[in-house]
């Protein structure tokens, strides 16, 4: 009698194991979720916006809570028209990413953001700036998400895909205007960054690199027909065609 009272007991309730057990992983979890947010602020800030201060002003545009209506206002034109651009280049989207739309340095900062105007993040968002609220940067960062996603896990050089957000977002810093004949501004003299650790450091001494890029992009596509030629080369690419070997 009292063995089966015992057992049933034991049985009624977790093992002490397994209760050390589950502390254990409970503990993991929320040390990686802090690893994250401390380490990676930005990867925590588009999972939760709301987390860092920001609410949603479409299904996928955050932005500050207090942001003005006018402002609110200047963001969806921005944003509509970057899409806009988007399509009208590779197509019909096949991305819809999460923006988080910054107007003061401290939400950027906050967000995870640096010194740049925007950032793109894989192929599921991306964050902007003050100074990147336009219609070319958002444009820009949206070609990088538009491009990821279409090669379907494929690679290119950092050169190539700078380059062509360069020629998307039409950036006449970078390019002369459409119908100029060559809109070069800066020969792409030399070889050119692939790796994207090779292109920071590039960008951080000299953004004409930018200029370079953009000029090899827009030469190339031109001498082939154009846009049609960057978006076949793109297929090409995601069926498996080596980078090398489909720019010939």
């Amino acid at each position: 009698m009292d063995d089966d009272a015992g057992s049933g007991r034991r049985r009624r309730g977790p093992s002490r194991v397994l209760r050390i057990v589950l502390v254990g992983i409970l503990t993991l979890a929320f040390a990686g979720v802090l690893l994250v947010t401390v380490r990676w602020p930005a990867v925590s800030a588009v999972t939760c916006p709301e987390c860092y201060g920001m609410q949603p002003l479409t299904s996928d545009i955050y932005v500050e809570r207090d942001l003005p209506p006018a402002e609110r206002e200047r963001v969806v034109r921005v944003l509509t028209a970057a899409r806009q651009r988007i399509s009208a280049f590779y197509g019909p989207a096949t991305t819809a990413p999460r923006i988080l739309v910054c107007t003061t340095t401290n939400c950027y900062r906050r967000i995870g953001g640096g010194g740049e105007a925007g950032v793109a993040v894989l192929n599921r968002a991306l964050m902007l700036a003050p100074r990147g609220v336009t219609e070319v940067i958002a444009s820009h960062e949206l070609s990088h998400v538009e491009l990821r996603q279409r090669l379907r896990g494929a690679g290119v050089p950092q050169w190539f895909n700078e380059g062509l957000a360069v020629v998307v977002s039409n950036d006449p810093r970078y390019l002369r205007p459409e119908g100029a004949g060559d809109r070069c501004r800066v020969e792409p003299a030399g070889p050119l960054p692939e790796t994207l650790d090779a292109w920071l450091k590039a960008g951080a001494a000299d953004d004409r690199v930018y200029a370079r890029a953009a000029c090899a992009v827009d030469r190339w596509a031109r001498a082939r027909g154009g846009r049609a030629a960057i978006t076949d080369l793109i297929e090409r690419l995601a069926a498996g065609e080596t980078f090398t070997h489909a720019t010939r």
